[in-house]
């Protein structure tokens, strides 16, 4: 009796183990991780004594990471439960000038004109979701005409009010000191690795970015909206038939990314002291890109915020490591495309070895 107790204990383990095996192999970040340590060490190998093992090059990359990841988190929220949002570039560049024409051109306290702009963004986000719901329409439509009107009614609004397209002076607006210390603030960090006390500031985007991919990933792994997201995104249908709120989570949805779009303009304002009608431009590419590299199926019903995170680390060392490498920055474009062909192919290879070991 005891023998086969141990026999079937083992089998038990055996049986664990390979059920661990099974479902890291089926996480969708796992492509996002190991290609973020492959690109880590191609730069690090080339462009290793140009700066990039620097504290200041982790504080480059880092920086540019987090302001397309806290677009990327969103993003890859609402792809995940089967829709796009094109418009969140252009809303960088809306509720950036928002906030500066109120609180340079008008004399408004900069945490008004924060609050005016949200409720801005969370206002379109909300339209695109009806939009979306009412029409039937796929949401890259809807949202690819809601870039064009957000991008040209920000230009035509903005010079018609001030005379040009872009606004300096939010620094010194009122209340900018308490609303920088919460938007734009870092830690600095001496550099041991120099011998003349270089330090790099790490941005407060940072955190914020982090803490976003926290909540979502507790969200998506932990709360019954977050079974709904998977569910809406893997079939909208037999979701609804079990009571799942779709209409209202696809709102809620929109409404974050226009958030997400939002925080990154108030992050970029506060941070330059000033907004040009133009800002985000693309970031909308950039930041499904971002997604997609870390595992998230266009189709939807598949996807994770972690993987989001790695898939905008990625971008982030890519852009700065080619700067650190000499190598002329118009060839970024051409790495964006290769990743992202190449992220989608490991995406459907990894998926198809996953289902085959169920």
């Amino acid at each position: 009796m005891s023998g086969q107790a141990i026999d079937k204990g083992k089998g038990d383990e055996r049986l664990l183990r390979e059920s661990f095996l099974k479902r890291w192999l089926r996480r969708p970040e796992l492509g996002a991780v190991g290609g973020a340590v492959l690109v880590w060490i191609f730069f690090a190998v080339v462009a290793g004594n140009r700066g990039f093992l620097s504290l200041r090059g982790a504080a480059n990359y880092l920086e540019v990471a987090s302001e397309l990841g806290i677009l990327a988190v969103a993003v890859a929220l609402l792809m995940i439960g089967g829709e796009f949002d094109l418009s969140v570039g252009s809303m960088i560049g809306a509720t950036g000038m928002i906030t500066a024409i109120l609180s340079v051109h008008y004399g408004w306290n900069i945490w008004a004109a924060i609050l005016v702009s949200l409720f801005f963004a969370l206002i379109v986000g909300a339209i695109n979701g009806i939009l979306v719901i009412r029409t039937k329409l796929p949401s890259f439509i809807i949202t690819l005409g809601s870039l064009f009107v957000i991008r040209g009614a920000t230009i035509g609004l903005t010079r018609l009010i001030t005379g040009r397209t872009q606004i300096g002076g939010v620094k010194g607006a009122l209340g900018y000191d308490s609303a920088s210390a919460l938007f734009t603030s870092g830690v600095q960090i001496v550099d041991p690795a120099s011998q003349r006390g270089l330090s790099a500031d790490f941005p407060i985007s940072i955190f914020w970015w982090l803490l976003i991919a926290a909540v979502a990933t507790y969200v998506l792994l932990r709360t019954r909206p977050g079974n709904w997201i998977f569910g809406i995104g893997g079939d909208e249908d037999a979701a609804r038939n079990v009571g799942v709120p779709v209409d209202r989570m696809k709102i809620i949805l929109f409404m974050l990314t226009a958030a997400a779009a939002w925080l990154v303009a108030t992050t970029q304002v506060l941070a330059t002291g000033g907004a040009d009608t133009l800002r985000g431009e693309q970031r909308e590419f950039y930041a499904i890109i971002a997604v997609v590299i870390g595992g998230t199926l266009l189709t939807g019903g598949y996807g994770s915020a972690i993987g989001a995170v790695f898939g905008a680390l990625i971008v982030g060392m890519v852009q700065q490591g080619i700067v650190f490498t000499g190598i002329d920055s118009d060839w970024f474009m051409v790495f964006l495309g290769a990743m992202l062909i190449v992220a989608v192919l490991v995406n459907n290879y990894i998926r198809k070895h996953a289902a085959e070991a169920k």
